[in-house]
């Protein structure tokens, strides 16, 4: 058995972690806004990325709203989970989401120039990949919660049968989908303009120190309690983290390393270059591939 001493210290170790990390994290949303601000424009940025990204912390807010104030929602939990009838979600879960909704739904406004006065360039619209995992995330929804109302005997609260912590569970694996998809059109459209000027990389750095923090964490807390039930048993919520990861370390090579010319050189005069490149590539309406290297329209 470790020392106490040796356990108040990995506790306390283990806390400051977990403070750290959601600092990191916390602090990701706000260098995109100021730099779009600074620049008066969202030349750049893909907005897929904040579009989706809105769905994703929205459906995480409602997740862990639920399931701290709702009583109907932890008891039904509790039904299921007789073993560990308390959930794990935590008020800061909750903050953070809320958080983040708020940050990222002010990004998605700047791509309205009638609100912010930016410019805006001609490919910066929703690629129908995303419009439609988006809508499709809703009907999905929707169509749990009419499978609850129609085969429930008691309108959903009966745990044993379809409840509604199962609308949850399905509005949790949006977040997954979203986490796992929102990434990929920023890489893209960086690869296509072979340069990440107006995609902040701060943002990136500080989600990749979260990130790698949280597994931190994790790795100390379930090797000094020898017990890894905290990868094996969510390991959706592990692969996620790596995940993130992944994309962030892309976007460290795409800045520092593929495209540090054009990142370096950007400054006085990106503007002009943003408004030079919106007239080479009228056809690049969207982050995703098309038949002719383009993207296809919305």
């Amino acid at each position: 058995m470790p020392s106490e001493g040796l356990q108040v210290f990995v506790k306390a170790l283990s806390r400051l972690l977990g403070w750290i990390y959601m600092l990191c994290w916390s602090l990701s949303f706000y260098p995109q806004p100021i730099n779009n601000f600074r620049r008066r424009s969202t030349y750049g940025l893909a907005i897929d990325f904040p579009t989706i990204n809105v769905l994703g912390f929205v459906c995480y807010a409602i997740y862990a709203a639920a399931f701290l104030y709702s009583p109907l929602i932890r008891e039904q939990y509790a039904a299921r989970n007789p073993v560990s009838p308390e959930p794990s979600v935590r008020f800061n879960d909750l903050a953070f989401a809320v958080h983040a909704v708020i940050l990222s739904a002010i990004v998605y406004s700047q791509f309205f120039p009638v609100i912010w006065r930016f410019k805006v360039a001609r490919y910066q619209r929703v690629s129908k990949p995303i419009a439609g995992l988006f809508w499709g995330s809703l009907v999905a929804i929707a169509g749990l919660v009419f499978i609850v109302l129609r085969t429930s005997p008691d309108g959903g609260s009966d745990a044993s049968s379809w409840a509604w912590i199962d609308v949850l569970y399905g509005i949790s694996y949006v977040k997954v989908v979203v986490t796992v998809v929102k990434y990929i059109p920023q890489a893209w459209l960086n690869y296509k303009r072979q340069s990440t000027v107006g995609w902040d990389i701060r943002q990136i750095l500080l989600d990749l120190s979260g990130g790698v923090l949280s597994i931190a964490q994790l790795v100390l807390d379930s090797s000094f309690e020898a017990d890894w039930s905290g990868v094996t048993g969510n390991p959706i919520k592990f692969l996620l983290g790596n995940v993130s990861i992944l994309f962030d370390a892309i976007f460290v090579v795409q800045h520092y390393i593929l495209y540090r010319n054009r990142s370096e050189t950007a400054g006085e005069g990106e503007e002009d270059d943003d408004e030079e490149e919106d007239n080479k590539v009228p056809d690049l309406r969207t982050p995703l591939l098309s038949e002719d290297g383009g993207l296809p329209r919305v």
